[in-house]
């Protein structure tokens, strides 16, 4: 397994892959990797014949006052991450060679109104250029997206439905510890008493599905998840929505497909969790 840094190397390697007829998996990260991201891999692995991993902190997705500086990092693990997984190649370059003299972005409405989207304005411009620009260098086949990033994944998919790129993007379900809290880079945020504290989003996921189970009331689902976030004091609520699960739009009444979200500060680490209706 090679690591490149340019986009030229990461082309030239591609150009000769398609030319022998095989297929491409990409999966984008911002590094860090954990389980989560080694899923993706598992998965891309199994279903193409080569796996390209990019390794890149994105900065026009952080807006001012977020955490780009402090984004934990972490090379030599991930390098040996994706060995172990059987990727091929990794991408991991420097933000010049991204963003050199760059005045094009990629926008995107609607969806990105509601959500994170509504806390973090230029978050999802900064998402939907990296991905474009991945999708253009890598030329993969398909694309495997976490589905703990619901709404990015909703984004990407109307994004490459809107621009008519020639790439299947692939949803992979929630990773989460033992304890149910999902596999986050920004974990490694949290004290062990915040880390205690986290479990609140699952078993807020728990209470939202069991809802759901019961009714059909958008209202009533929020309410069962907000009730538990609300009894852990180091919990401070940033979101909590029942959506359509794929226009992002709120809804009055849900049905199979549609999104239940949050997104949670503990303490000082913003944490996102889901659920799908009647997945």
């Amino acid at each position: 397994m090679d690591m490149v840094s340019t986009v030229a190397e990461v082309r030239a390697r591609v150009h000769q892959w398609k030319k022998e007829g095989k297929t491409i998996g990409l999966v984008p990260t911002m590094g860090y990797l954990h389980e989560g991201h080694a899923s993706l891999m598992a998965q891309a692995r199994k279903e193409n014949d080569i796996v390209i991993v990019s390794i890149f902190v994105n900065p026009t997705q952080f807006g001012e006052n977020e955490d780009l500086d402090a984004y934990p990092r972490d090379l030599e693990h991930d390098r040996a991450l994706c060995s172990r997984m059987g990727a091929d190649l990794i991408f991991h370059p420097q933000p010049e060679e991204m963003y050199q003299n760059a005045c094009t972005y990629v926008n995107i409405n609607n969806l990105s109104d509601h959500l994170c989207g509504k806390s973090r304005p230029i978050h999802f411009r900064g998402v939907c250029t990296v991905v474009s620009k991945l999708l253009h260098i890598a030329a993969p086949d398909r694309a495997y997206f976490g589905q703990k990033d619901a709404q990015q994944l909703a984004i990407i998919r109307k994004m490459v439905e809107d621009l008519n790129f020639d790439v299947e993007i692939v949803g992979c379900p929630i990773v989460r510890e033992d304890d149910g809290l999902a596999k986050s880079s920004r974990n490694t945020y949290l004290s062990a008493t915040e880390r205690q504290a986290a479990l609140c989003l699952s078993r807020a996921v728990k209470a939202g599905q069991a809802a759901s189970a019961n009714t059909t009331d958008a209202s009533a689902i929020k309410k069962a998840m907000e009730e538990v976030i609300l009894a852990e004091p180091l919990a401070k609520i940033d979101y909590v929505e029942v959506v359509d699960g794929k226009t992002m739009a709120p809804v009055d009444t849900v049905k199979p497909g549609d999104l239940a979200a949050m997104a949670v500060f503990i303490g000082k680490t913003r944490l996102i969790d889901n659920f799908i209706i009647g997945a």
